[in-house]
């Protein structure tokens, strides 16, 4: 006769086993080391780390519209306009200069899929991680933030690790 399969009896005690280990420690109290592998989200909240990445914030002065964000996007998630305008010389004596100004910044986390490449290539340090979170919607048209949303989560934004010993600064910083 031809080979016939061996039940899976072992294997399926082991899984059971574990399973009910699981439960087990669930059910333990915390004071003696167990308790819930989870948090129960909405009444408790865990803290994220604290570089994580959560929304990307917006440093509006930083801006200067040069749209590389815009351009290195994959899912072209972040909408830019601007207009120039005429600045006062740098020096005395020197010529107008003319300068981009940010009328419009709107990133679409509707499309962002949260790579961080517009937080990479930004060369004026306008983007930046937020670990905020929480920013569902009713509506996905309402996930189209403004640089005034964007601008709030500014707040959140943690400051730069010091650098290591040995470490150079960048110029002009």
């Amino acid at each position: 006769m031809a080979d016939r399969k061996k039940p899976q009896v072992p294997g399926l005690l082991k899984g059971l086993a574990v399973t009910f280990n699981t439960m087990a420690q669930t059910m333990k109290p915390k004071k003696f080391g167990g308790g819930a592998a989870t948090v129960q989200y909405p009444h408790e909240k865990e803290t994220p780390p604290i570089r994580a990445r959560g929304v990307i914030a917006l440093r509006e002065d930083n801006c200067t519209a040069c749209m590389l964000c815009a351009r290195s996007c994959p899912d072209w998630c972040i909408y830019i306009e601007g207009h120039k305008e005429l600045a006062p010389p740098r020096r005395a004596g020197g010529a107008p200069r003319k300068v981009n100004k940010l009328d419009r910044f709107d990133i679409d986390y509707a499309l962002c899929m949260y790579c961080g490449i517009c937080v990479e290539v930004c060369p004026f340090d306008a983007l930046f991680w937020s670990p905020e979170y929480e920013y569902s919607e009713p509506k996905i048209a309402d996930l189209l933030h403004d640089k005034t949303k964007l601008g709030e989560w500014m707040e959140t934004v943690p400051e730069a690790p010091e650098l290591e010993a040995g470490a150079e600064k960048k110029k002009g910083k």
